[in-house]
């Protein structure tokens, strides 16, 4: 399989508080990779420091086998900011807030970056925009503003915005945690159906069910540090180690099956 991400001992620090602690992970084309781990475990500054939306103190991220960044003869990596910037469009990434435009419609909102970034027309990327709409099940929903749109719906036209840029890979942070409970479904069932398409993806997620029957692989951080890491079965259903057992313990509302079950 190709290899689309891969990170080589990232660190990232805040002061003196150390946050991520050597992080190795890489991730292949078609792949989704599910990242779980109790609060303040590093998740989300892991995806951050991947699409440099924070700098890491140190380490390597390689997108498609190229180096990000330049190496000077220390060792250190300096970036410039108009690399970063195409690398962001290289890696889509969805929060855990929808960060929508109140005042454009959602086709609008998922238009913006492909005529101010990618400078495409108007026309192309209306249909390049409404593509991405339906593929996440809005289509009908265009010409709505987001004030008219439910949390989920909202979420889901973001997924649309970051999936028009064509990003080699799609990052995503919590992105249902801000959702009321009965809405969390309609954005799980997206995602699941991006996976199944192809779509490789690097997920930050609490939710336990979604990462068992749609992860290839989960990876469990804990104090800023790959702890364990396998198949979701193995993870989930049997861990090997104490922190993640107690992890899986805590989370028995979601739906996992026992032992004997596929």
């Amino acid at each position: 399989m190709t290899e689309i991400l891969r990170i080589e001992n990232i660190h990232k620090n805040f002061g003196d508080l150390e946050v991520l602690k050597g992080i190795d992970l890489s991730v292949a084309e078609g792949e989704t990779v599910v990242i779980l781990g109790a609060s303040g475990s590093g998740k989300s500054t892991l995806l951050r420091c991947t699409n440099f939306l924070e700098i890491p103190s140190s380490g390597k991220v390689f997108l498609r086998g190229d180096l990000i960044g330049e190496e000077d003869p220390t060792g250190s990596m300096g970036y410039q900011e108009s690399d970063l910037t195409h690398v962001r469009q290289r890696m889509g990434m969805v929060f855990q807030q929808f960060n929508l435009f109140p005042h454009m419609t959602a086709i609008d909102n998922v238009m913006e970056a492909l005529v101010t970034v990618l400078k495409q027309s108007r026309s192309d990327a209306r249909r390049t925009a409404m593509d991405q709409l339906d593929s996440v099940g809005l289509a009908d929903k265009a010409d709505e503003y987001p004030a008219r749109l439910s949390g989920g719906q909202m979420q889901r036209v973001a997924i649309a915005r970051a999936l028009a840029m064509s990003p080699d890979i799609m990052l995503f942070d919590e992105v249902t945690s801000a959702l009321d409970p009965e809405l969390v479904g309609e954005v799980l069932k997206t995602m699941r159906t991006l996976a199944e398409g192809g779509l490789t993806m690097l997920v930050v997620t609490h939710e336990l069910g979604f990462a068992y029957h749609v992860a290839d692989r989960v990876v469990f951080l804990h104090e800023g540090r790959i702890y364990e890491e396998g198949s979701p079965k193995n993870i989930l259903t049997d861990p090997k180690k104490e922190r993640t057992r107690d992890f899986v313990r805590g989370h028995l509302q979601f739906s996992i099956p026992s032992h004997g079950e596929s």
